[in-house]
């Protein structure tokens, strides 16, 4: 049991190392996942009293001590997750042992034979730990598995007389399980990771029932076929790695530049009815015809006033500084199917006044880059 168990963390770990470099930065499952495992399982000794009914030497009984050989385990879930670490998932399993020595009463039975098999279907909850690049979980279960004994026993001598003892049965119990986890994601296949588990399995005991052949010499042979019971408790720690499939993950989709990028605005100023650009503002607007150079698909340029003067002049005024902007935009190589403009006169004050109040700031163009 220490041998094997140590030489699969051995393959566990060196697993993972060839892994590292595929690695992707674990996220919670959301949605639909699959899941498949298989390992090594243990079986720990039964040591539960067998009863012996023979219709010649009538009732009797005695412990019968059953120790099993390293065996197997695989298994297959379907779940949901919710995206918070949460999981909820069905689960089918199968877990097979071979017997390699029964005895009873501490003597050991020859021509030991059989194995045991449990079948059970689970419903568990999980939930994940995000810890960067792996993704840690606990979780337990519930469900119904059937307990089979198949050819269990062996054949004893005393006394002269022998007995063959053999359980074949199965029973179907109550089953629970704990389990223990960690899932390392792959980048190469987004939703896919790779698994590695501790689960602890049991049933409650039911009772399995077989044979007992009994060979009596004394003043002549007799054969004597009877019944034998015993309840065995039936308790599995299993080691898995598997892989686990995330139907809800798939690859980002890489940023656009063009939606990712803010809008970049200027601002240029004008004198008191004027719609003429200052030599600042025509340094100012080849700024902006440079940054249009650099991703930008659409250029708005807005014209306004400030409060001195009718709204109708100053809707005009606003216009022309707006048109003016426009040309020099055009002129600066800025192409003018590119260009929007717009004139919003005393409507949109940068710095709120009376009527009649003249602002320098409210006399304004804004340029914005798109």
């Amino acid at each position: 049991m220490t041998y094997r168990t140590s030489l699969l963390a051995a393959s566990v770990l060196t697993a993972a190392a060839m892994l590292a470099p595929a690695i992707a930065q674990a996220q919670p499952v959301t949605g639909l996942y699959v899941a498949a495992g298989a390992g090594v399982n243990w079986h720990p000794d039964t040591r539960e009293t067998v009863t012996i009914v023979d219709p010649v030497l009538g009732a009797g009984s005695g412990q019968m001590r059953v120790r099993s050989s390293i065996g197997f385990v695989g298994l297959g879930s379907v779940g949901w997750g919710f995206g918070n670490g949460l999981r909820l998932e069905v689960e089918g399993n199968y877990r097979s042992n071979d017997v390699r020595r029964v005895s009873i009463d501490g003597t050991s039975l020859a021509s030991r034979s059989g194995y045991i098999t449990t079948m059970g279907l689970m419903v568990n909850a999980l939930f994940d730990f995000n810890l960067g690049p792996v993704m840690p979980y606990i979780g337990g279960g519930v469900g119904y598995a059937f307990h089979r004994w198949q050819n269990v026993g062996g054949r004893a001598v005393a006394g002269g007389n022998s007995f063959d003892i053999r359980i074949t049965d199965t029973e179907g119990a109550f089953a629970y399980q704990g389990i223990v986890g960690l899932a390392i994601p792959i980048a190469a296949v987004p939703g896919l990771a790779i698994t590695a588990e501790y689960r602890y399995f049991a049933t409650l005991a039911a009772a399995m029932r077989g044979s007992s052949t009994s060979v009596i010499t004394g003043e002549g042979t007799t054969v004597s076929n009877g019944t034998a019971r015993i309840k065995p408790d039936n308790q599995n720690h299993s080691l898995l790695i598997g892989v686990r499939y995330n139907f809800g993950r798939s690859r980002p989709a890489a940023p656009v530049a063009a939606q990712t990028q803010q809008a970049r605005s200027f601002l240029i100023f004008f004198d008191f009815d004027r719609a003429d650009l200052t030599p600042r503002a025509r340094e100012i607007l080849g700024q902006a015809a440079q940054a249009s150079r650099t991703g930008s698909t659409r250029v708005e340029v807005a014209g306004h006033a400030d409060r001195s003067g009718t709204p109708q002049y100053n809707q005009g005024l606003s216009q022309r500084r707006a048109n003016n902007t426009a040309a020099e935009l055009v002129r600066l190589g800025v192409p003018r199917n590119a260009i929007s403009v717009a004139a919003f006169g005393e409507s949109r004050p940068l710095v709120p006044t009376a009527d009649g109040v003249r602002e320098p700031q409210n006399r304004r163009v804004e340029i914005v880059l798109r």
